[in-house]
């Protein structure tokens, strides 16, 4: 999980929102259930953070999409209540898959996988068209085993492709959970790109019309040879999307 704008923000106030986020990550954890000893210690990213959950009985993937992220939401706009000037917002991503560790760190594929969704810039805009606390995004392989698998508390409709990724040349989609706001928001869109569409050929015709009228009128007043009106025709073709206006004639 990352925070939203975190650069924005100077040291002092990072600082105060560092503690935050992992006081309120704890929280979400032991609220479902998932307590330290389900857990390894979370990899620090400055303005997030990377946590590693056992695959056992006790923490199963259904748990993390269906009960954390709730969870998780519901203690951010807690927080963002109680503390309106130290209010955040989150992306959070989920993947399962192996994740292997040095005296450094961890790393692996599975771990880049994470790391690249909670940054894809797809979550970025998601979470700019919405005012919910967090956007949720799953990985292919969390969306095939969980999401669409009809469990309870998980709405498979609320679940969009929007993130593709390439990781060491090959290919990765991610599922972004859009709240109903959003959701109504990415149906408007296509909405609005075909009005736009209808109104630019309305406006396309209305500026051909207007351009064999006055071809008309120039054959009546003027002794512009015919070919120079053929040229001037050939101009007003329906196919053509140039944007350059149609220059002005005047008889000489």
């Amino acid at each position: 999980m990352d925070i939203e704008g975190s650069t924005t923000r100077n040291n002092y106030d990072t600082a105060i929102l560092r503690n935050d986020l992992y006081d309120i990550f704890e929280a979400a954890l032991e609220a479902c259930g998932i307590t330290k000893d389900l857990r390894d210690q979370p990899t620090d990213r400055g303005d997030g953070l990377i946590a590693f959950i056992h695959p056992v009985d006790q923490a199963p993937k259904t748990l993390v999409v269906s009960t954390f992220i709730p969870a998780l939401h519901r203690l951010l706009g807690k927080h963002a209540a109680d503390h309106p000037k130290r209010e955040f917002r989150l992306r959070v991503a989920i993947h399962a898959g192996d994740a292997h560790f040095d005296p450094r760190g961890a790393f692996g594929e599975d771990v880049n996988i994470t790391a690249r969704l909670v940054d894809a810039p797809e979550l970025k805009e998601a979470l700019r068209q919405t005012c919910e606390p967090l956007v949720l995004v799953v990985s292919d392989h969390i969306h095939r085993s969980v999401v669409r698998q009809g469990y309870d508390g998980i709405d498979e409709e609320t679940f969009k492709p929007l993130v593709q990724l390439d990781v060491g040349g090959q290919p990765y989609r991610g599922w972004v959970q859009l709240s109903t706001e959003a959701q109504a928001i990415s149906r408007t869109i296509p909405l609005i790109d075909r009005a736009y569409s209808r109104a630019r050929s309305a406006s396309r015709s209305a500026s051909l019309a207007a351009g064999r009228a006055q071809v008309a009128r120039l054959r009546r007043r003027t002794s512009i040879t015919s070919k120079v009106i053929e040229d001037l025709t050939k101009k007003d073709d329906p196919d053509d999307d140039s944007t350059e206006p149609t220059p002005t004639l005047r008889s000489g």
